[in-house]
């Protein structure tokens, strides 16, 4: 009996043996099924061996997924089966070839598939939990391990293919790839053909790209677009389309083109937003082509856009060059929020690079607080090995990301260092890599600048890769952040057992960014005691938070009512949770 060699990847979260074999590529063919809440249909994978007569099993990640048949073409297959469960990974399939597999022998496997009601990856939503309560929807969200729950893959993101996208939906259908066409049209059961549901479009994309498993995204519904930039649509639903094309028209291209600045030219040919309904729990996410964003940016005063700066920048960072496994999840998101305020200080002016990193902070600092300052969660590389990657979630890789590359720029000086930014994602531009390759490229780069090299002598590596808790605080311009703080003591003087002649205007705030009101509103709910019923009333009206449509605003200001036990909030609190989904904003009311 053949045994199988088992190669160690730099995954642990993923059951693949991808060290053996490798995806090229992934047509991936489905129906929506709206009333049954599945996908069904096929994958097909192409596979190259990279590994020499080391073992004749394929090994692919799965959850919850009803795996109906497998074959392989141009090749008998002599058996696969779902090994047992082993969580929090799911289920490997194995697929057992005839003889062990010589090195860069190309495989085709095919299997036939239906999700379940325990897949992760997918949200149905009800004709009622939309806005126009007309249709049903759906949505994927994958990172960080659930596109297994979708299709077998090599979910992790050290494997990066390219993309074949056939979706048959009765509703516009958007995917992580470029357009290809709409065809194979079927009206009535007359012209279906096999199992081809009545009403029915087959809607064609192509992403030529490779990208890792996260990164596949599919979304169905009552979705129309609009352009908001030379390269650049919005698609949301019918009655939001206006809305949102003005929130996001003033800025996109020029986010755009500030990234082309400070990397290099935008690699994905167009890029698009998708508005989601309110359940949707994140920001944003980055998939290729289009950004999957919340509704809350739509606020009307295009205060909360910087999300697509965000989600953007990905387009480099995580898009293009990935972190190789989630332990490494701040080469993505450390880099994301470097580049997101490279672009908001090109954009508004260098105070507010620092504004957004003093929030950053303070986020960073909460996250610490929570897990506890020695947790391995709070480290910047971390050990995932037995666990599941979105446990490990939170704001440090952000931040304490995001402060690690701020340090090294600081240290380097910005001429050096933005030398170094377009280099790193070109040596990197569609691989994967981990911290110390990171590490060695820096080092490498520098090697024959003496000067820049004794700087990178200073550099404590293992203190920034494996030290728990905060890193050193930076000294930040905090010009925009003192106004804030000076109001908010103005109201603490306010608090009952105090005296002030304060007395409140609708000046006190004029002229101020929506995020200079969430830093004073924050600072406000930090207080040991809480503002009286009356003053957070009179902030209410004063300040217009009470009829703000911004939910930054709206939910810090009733975050504050609640701390003060108003019972004029609890309405619009409960109003609130009812349409807005996103973890942000629920969690902390």
């Amino acid at each position: 009996m053949s045994s199988t060699t088992i190669n160690s990847p730099r995954d642990p979260n993923t059951l693949s043996n991808y060290n053996n074999f490798l995806t090229q590529h992934t047509s991936a063919n489905f129906e929506i099924d709206f009333e049954r809440r599945r996908l069904r249909g096929n994958v097909t994978l192409k596979l190259v061996s990279i590994s020499d007569s080391e073992t004749k099993d394929i090994l692919l990640d799965t959850s919850h997924l009803d795996v109906k048949n497998v074959s392989l073409k141009h090749n008998v297959l002599s058996n696969w089966q779902l090994l047992p469960r082993f969580e929090p990974y799911g289920s490997a399939l194995k697929i057992s070839l005839e003889k062990e597999a010589e090195k860069g022998q190309s495989f085709e496997v095919d299997i036939q598939i239906q999700t379940t009601d325990e897949c992760t990856a997918l949200q149905w939503l009800t004709p009622a939990q939309t806005s126009n309560k007309r249709h049903p929807y759906m949505f994927s969200q994958c990172q960080a391990i659930h596109a297994r729950s979708i299709f077998p893959c090599q979910d992790t993101p050290d494997v990066k293919s390219t993309f074949d996208f056939n979706i048959r939906s009765p509703l516009p259908v958007i995917a992580s790839g470029q357009a290809t066409g709409a065809t194979g049209i079927v009206e009535d059961s007359t012209s279906a053909v096999d199992d081809e549901a009545p009403g029915t479009t087959l809607y064609n994309f192509r992403q030529d790209i490779p990208i890792p498993s996260y990164l596949f995204a599919l979304a169905s519904g009552d979705i129309a677009s609009a352009p908001i930039g030379p390269r650049s649509v919005v698609a949301t639903g019918p009655e939001e389309l206006s809305a949102s094309k003005w929130e996001l028209e003033a800025d996109t291209e020029r986010f755009i083109q500030v990234g082309e600045s400070l990397v290099y030219e935008y690699a994905w040919t167009t890029y698009n937003v998708l508005i989601l309904p309110p359940s949707f729990p994140y920001g944003g996410m980055e998939n290729p082509v289009f950004t999957f964003a919340t509704p809350t940016i739509v606020s009307g005063d295009r205060q909360n856009v910087d999300v697509i700066a965000h989600e953007l920048a990905h387009s480099w960072s995580g898009n293009l060059v990935s972190n190789a496994s989630w332990e490494h999840f701040w080469l993505n998101e450390g880099w994301t929020m470097y580049l997101e305020r490279r672009i908001q200080a090109a954009v508004h002016g260098e105070p507010h690079r620092d504004f957004s990193a003093i929030i950053g902070w303070k986020a960073l600092s909460d996250s610490v607080n929570e897990f506890g300052n020695q947790h391995e969660f709070t480290k910047l590389v971390i050990d995932l090995k037995g666990k599941d990657p979105d446990d490990a979630f939170s704001s440090v890789p952000y931040e304490k990301g995001f402060h690690f590359l701020y340090y090294l720029e600081k240290l380097l000086g910005k001429e050096q260092w933005d030398k170094f930014i377009p280099h790193y994602f070109s040596k990197y531009k569609g691989k994967s890599l981990d911290s110390y390759d990171f590490k060695s490229t820096l080092l490498d780069f520098f090697e024959m600048d003496e000067v820049a090299r004794r700087k990178l002598d200073e550099v404590d590596w293992d203190a920034w890769f494996y030290k728990p808790g905060l890193p050193p605080k930076p000294d930040f311009d905090t010009s925009l952040v003192d106004v804030c703080y000076a109001l908010a003591d103005r109201w603490k003087a306010l608090i009952p057992k105090e005296k002030s002649g304060f007395q409140p205007e609708a000046k006190d705030i004029e002229g101020w960014m929506a995020n200079q009101i969430v830093v004073f509103l924050e600072r406000i709910q930090d207080f040991e005691q809480p503002l009286s019923k009356e003053a957070v009333h009179i902030m209410g009206q004063t300040y217009g938070f009470s009829k703000s449509k911004n939910v930054e605003v709206v939910s810090r200001y009733l975050a504050v009512g609640l701390k003060a036990r108003s019972e004029e909030v609890l309405e619009p609190t409960a109003e609130l949770l009812g349409r807005v989904g996103r973890m942000k904003f629920v969690r902390p009311l």
